[in-house]
């Protein structure tokens, strides 16, 4: 019987302490009310209260009339709250209880929003990051969930902009592989330097590093002595991009390594290459100020 008691007596304070919390909730709170307080802090943009009255709406109410409203509401309120993993899983689980909801497609679009912005925060509003740095995981999610929403959904009013993000998800996730080349070449690693090059041309021919993928191609080839395979990617990089970097007026690849050799300066020469040695091939034709595009 004393356990008992403890036990009725602990689910009392907790009770009391969720009401603390909510001061805006009584306990004869009706669906309407608790509906009202939620919107109210949806438009102060109080996402914090937003979110638990929204909780406790679908709580009380699991099968009231504003139940499957408050759900998408609390998708947007995780995401507008910086809490892009809750709203992801918000979203998945609203499109698994309801899919043939009339809305379901903002759910597909949340979701992939939320996982598109998974890794940022406030702090990115003003710090000059580069997408393609970081992990791309919740980029491939954020990619697969609006290419549902556009395939599924292809009238949706988020369509459009779902296909503009996917533009641009593609182009981070071919920059991402140019970057994991560069980071080949430095290990000499020139083999998989050049699968990377290789699986951008082939998989991302839309994408503005297509150039350099076939540069990596081209340099990894080089530094392999592949020199048929490497002239075939310098032809049809000077071809296609004759304005690359890499890409000299004559139509020849410009880098410290050549079909015939390594070109070394005459001090690392001297020294028997122990100063000034060459620098590892680096890709990245973007502009500078577009490290993010």
């Amino acid at each position: 019987m004393r356990h008992v008691l403890l036990l009725l007596l602990s689910l009392v304070l907790i009770a009391c302490s969720s009401n603390d919390e909510l001061p805006d909730i009584g306990a004869d709170s009706g669906e309407q009310d608790i509906y009202e307080q939620a919107q109210k802090h949806l438009r102060s943009s109080n996402w914090d209260m937003a979110i638990r009255n929204l909780q406790a709406l679908e709580s009380r109410y699991p099968f009231g009339r504003y139940a499957e409203q408050a759900q998408l509401e609390l998708i947007y309120a995780h995401y507008q709250g910086y809490e892009r993993e809750a709203a992801v899983e918000a979203a998945d689980r609203f499109i698994r209880l309801h899919p043939a909801h009339p809305n379901v497609d903002y759910a597909y679009y949340m979701k992939g929003l939320a996982a598109y912005n998974v890794n940022t925060d406030f702090f990115d509003r003003f710090l000059p990051t580069d997408a393609a740095e970081r992990d791309i995981n919740p980029l491939k999610e954020a990619f697969a969930q609006f290419s549902q929403l556009v395939t599924r959904y292809p009238d949706s009013p988020y369509a459009a902009d779902a296909r503009a993000r996917m533009v641009y998800l593609r182009n981070v996730l071919a920059r991402h592989e140019i970057i994991v080349a560069n980071y080949y070449f430095r290990r000499g690693a020139y083999m998989a330097a050049v699968n990377r090059g290789r699986y951008v041309v082939e998989h991302f021919q839309q994408s503005p590093a297509v150039a350099d993928g076939l540069a990596v191609m081209a340099q990894g080839y080089i530094l392999l002595g592949m020199n048929d395979l490497a002239q075939d990617s310098i032809d049809v990089l000077a071809k296609n991009y004759p304005d690359h970097p890499n890409i000299d007026k004559n139509g020849e690849f410009k880098s410290v390594y050549t079909l015939d050799g390594l070109q070394r300066n005459w001090i690392n020469k001297l020294t028997f290459g122990l100063f000034f040695p060459p620098t590892p091939p680096q890709f990245d034709n973007r502009p500078k100020m577009c490290r993010d595009c």
